[in-house]
């Protein structure tokens, strides 16, 4: 089975009240029975605990044959600390402006030794001058960056369907990245 992870990031670096917001999502996830309500040693990070795969999960992916049943690691690890979310393979680290349109992958990514500390949360175009919040910029693939994320662990394979995608960034009250990753 594929260990590859589906991250779901708010677009937003700063997110206001992430740890409530963070339980409230969890809540949600659980009485849809998407994730268990309890941590479990189910997960990568720091001592492992997750919240386990449910049976509710079958109905907001597109492949429910790929979850990650009977796995050791396929829980939902919520993290809520500032952190960078990038895929692991075919990372080209471009980016683009979507004012001007021009690659500034480069100028962007050396930037993040100002993001990460919360510095700053923003990124200027270094060839248009525009100004947002360094989510507001394109990625391809995707990328996130935020103090609030959700890994699912195993999940990528399977693919949300975008409705829950949509669902979920309305719960949150901010558009989503989806990035794509393995351990």
């Amino acid at each position: 089975m594929s260990q590859s992870q589906a991250i779901i990031v708010p677009r937003i670096s700063t997110f206001p009240g992430h740890e409530a917001k963070a339980r409230m999502i969890l809540r949600w996830l659980a009485e849809r029975r998407i994730v268990e309500a309890l941590p479990t040693t189910c997960g990568r990070g720091p001592g492992g605990m997750a919240y386990a795969l449910a049976p509710g999960a079958r109905q907001v992916v597109q492949f429910p044959d790929r979850l990650p049943f009977g796995e050791a690691i396929n829980g939902l690890e919520v993290i809520t600390s500032r952190c960078i979310y990038t895929p692991t393979h075919g990372f080209a680290e471009e980016a683009g402006c979507p004012e001007c349109r021009q690659e500034i992958g480069e100028a962007l990514f050396e930037s993040l030794d100002d993001w990460m500390p919360g510095h700053s949360d923003n990124f200027i175009c270094p060839e248009c001058g525009f100004e947002d919040d360094i989510n507001g910029f394109l990625f391809i693939p995707a990328c996130g960056f935020s103090n609030l994320g959700f890994i699912f662990n195993g999940w990528g394979e399977a693919g949300f369907q975008p409705s829950f995608l949509d669902e979920f960034a309305a719960r949150l009250g901010f558009a989503v990245s989806l990035v794509k990753a393995s351990p």
